[in-house]
Order: structure tokens, then C-alpha cells, then sequence
């Protein structure tokens, strides 16, 4: 298996991810955008991540390379390959195919529920509700032909899928406590508790061990579910 990953800022990787991978023997390669960008060809590619990043995905004018990662995702999804977006990764998808991306009326930091929605028969199952870690200040509008597939109180538009191999996830399941502790501490300004959907400091370090381990077994759910087709 193939796997080419668009990484936007080095605080974040692919988390538990890498070791599903690994125990697949997958060949990975990077996108490093805080490096030097560039895309392999899409023949050489089974698998597509993109990863989140602190950036908006309306930044083409300080961050010019935004364009073609745009083109590169839009080809991917067309082309059938299995994509998966998380968090700015989603909202590229979406960006990517047209849908508008704005600031959300609560930004979302910490762990909270989303809710699994009534999707058609074949679409990833999401459970009817499940804690996972979110970290974002934006939302988008469902790219066309885009299924939702799950929700928060937060914000309506948590995760969808588009066709049989494309899904795009605001949140993130693939986070440790090592990437948590890392994201949260360097943006210890942002954690406001008083704000309805952002956790203090405090709270967010002192998450179970086994809210992350949950939140990592689905993910490896949704990645034996966009995999389970190639050849």
C-alpha cells in the first residue's frame, strides 16, 4: 500500500496512525509544506492523508502553495482514490471541490461528542455518539454529493463522505497524549474555559488514557474502511 501524506506543520503528524501503517507494511511518503512542497504522481498513490495545520484554507495569498494542494486533493477524490482529511484536511477537501470554509460560531478545543447521523446503507458508521478531540476555529458548507455523517453541539458539519473512498473528519481521532500535550501547550492561550466548547488546560491533560485509545480504535475503523478495497 501506498500512502502519500500532506503535512502542513510538524507539531502535526499522524499520530496512531503511523503504527496502523507500519503493521501494514505500508510505504509512506510526505508532503511537507513547511519544507519544500511537491506531489508524486496519483498512479503512486493508494491512500491520500492530509493532515490539519493551524492555517486557514483561505490563506492563498501568504500561503501560495494552498492552490495546488487544492488541485492535487480535487484530483484525488475524482480520480477514486481513498482520501482521508482530517480537521483542515477536511475543510481542504471541501475548499477543494467548491464549498466554502468561514469561521465557526464556537471554536471546538478539547474532547467532546459527535454524533453519528442516518447515512445511507454502505457509508462509514459513525456511533450514535462518541468523545473525540477537536481543535478548530473553522467550519465549512458540504461539498455536492457530500453525505454528513456526523454532527456535535458545536457544529453542525463534523464529518462526511463523498462517494465510496473520500472522507473528511473536523475532528481528530488519531491524537495522543504526547500530541495533545503538545498542541495544547503551545497554544495554552487559546484554552478560555469559559467559552461553551473549549476545555481548560487542566481538564484536557488530565483525559484518560483510555479516551485516547477509544478515539484510536475508530480511527483504525475508518481506515480499514477506506483500505478495505485496494488492490
Amino acid at each position: 500500500m501506498q500512502v502519500h501524506v500532506l503535512q502542513h506543520v510538524p507539531f502535526e503528524g499522524l499520530g496512531s496512525i503511523e503504527k496502523w501503517l507500519q503493521e501494514r507494511n505500508a510505504s509512506i511518503s510526505y508532503t511537507r509544506f513547511f519544507e519544500t512542497p511537491g506531489f508524486p504522481s496519483l498512479d503512486q498513490v493508494d491512500l491520500l492523508i492530509i493532515l490539519g495545520g493551524p492555517m486557514s484554507v483561505n490563506d492563498e495569498h501568504r500561503l501560495p502553495w494552498l492552490q495546488a494542494e487544492k488541485r492535487y486533493i480535487a484530483d484525488a477524490v475524482k480520480s477514486n482514490k481513498a482520501v482521508l482529511g482530517i480537521c483542515l484536511g477536511a475543510q481542504l477537501i471541501a475548499s477543494s471541490l467548491g464549498a466554502n470554509v468561514y469561521p465557526a460560531q464556537e471554536k471546538e478545543l478539547g474532547w467532546f461528542p459527535i454524533f453519528g447521523q442516518e447515512s445511507p446503507s454502505g457509508t462509514f458508521p459513525f456511533p450514535p455518539s462518541t468523545k473525540v478531540f477537536h481543535w478548530h476555529g473553522e467550519t465549512f458548507d458540504l461539498p455536492a454529493q457530500a453525505m454528513l455523517l456526523a454532527s456535535s453541539e458545536g457544529c453542525q458539519n463534523q464529518a462526511f463522505q463523498i462517494g465510496a473512498r473520500t472522507l473528511g473528519l473536523q475532528f481528530h481521532l488519531e491524537t495522543t497524549p504526547e500530541s495533545a500535550h503538545a498542541l495544547s501547550t503551545l497554544y495554552s492561550e487559546e484554552l478560555v474555559a469559559q467559552r461553551p466548547y473549549i476545555q481548560s488546560g487542566n481538564t484536557l491533560h488530565a483525559t484518560p488514557v483510555d479516551t485516547y485509545a477509544k478515539a484510536n480504535a475508530l480511527m483504525a475503523k475508518v481506515l480499514e474502511y477506506l483500505t478495505a478495497t485496494l488492490d
